[in-house]
């Protein structure tokens, strides 16, 4: 059987109640409550984060939040170091897609700005470009949601005005197209 009770509102390990932070594997959520719960007869404190666009709820062992991952929101500067990342010239491997696509998929899911930024870069094709397969789409959807929700957040603006910013630091990259031929070679050399 488990108990629940509600803690008033505190900080635990530099997290407090709400306050925006970031979990690897989901993204930007708030803290909402620090609670106490009893698991096996052994108490134990827990963040109760919420994930508003995804309509979750996450409870994470106050001991373990750091050595997970969770994260407070990046600082200005790094968001812009982010948004350089985006505008540098796509690396693109030519390792089989499905090498890349767990490679990309781990850093969407490290909770790294810098490397969901690489994963945005990569993954961008412009008007001019071919089409991206299905997967690259989602993979490419999924950094790029994750990226604009945490400079939202950061930035205090819309997810859609922070998706455009995106998009403009995207555009003024190297001219897409060749490049990605180009890289190619590089990569194999490198």
């Amino acid at each position: 059987m488990t108990t629940q009770q509600k803690k008033p509102s505190t900080a635990r390990h530099g997290f407090k109640t709400g306050e925006s932070i970031v979990y690897p594997a989901h993204g930007v959520g708030t803290i909402t409550a620090i609670e106490e719960q009893e698991v096996a007869g052994m108490k134990l404190e827990l963040f109760v984060i919420d994930f508003e666009k995804d309509k979750m709820r996450l409870k994470v062992p106050v001991a373990k939040a750091m050595s997970i991952g969770m994260r407070k929101l990046s600082e200005t500067d790094f968001v812009d170091r982010a948004l350089k990342v985006v505008q540098g010239k796509a690396r693109v491997k030519r390792t089989m897609w499905s090498r890349r696509a767990q490679e990309y998929d781990a850093k969407i899911n490290s909770g790294d700005l810098i490397s969901i930024a690489e994963v945005v870069r990569d993954l961008y094709r412009a008007e001019n470009q071919p089409e991206q397969s299905y997967s690259e789409r989602q993979l490419y959807e999924a950094a790029l949601d994750r990226m604009a929700r945490e400079i939202a957040a950061v930035n205090k603006m819309s997810e859609t005005e922070a998706v455009r910013l995106v998009e403009t630091n995207l555009n003024k990259g190297p001219k897409r197209g060749k490049a990605i031929e180009e890289d190619d070679s590089q990569d194999e050399a490198a």
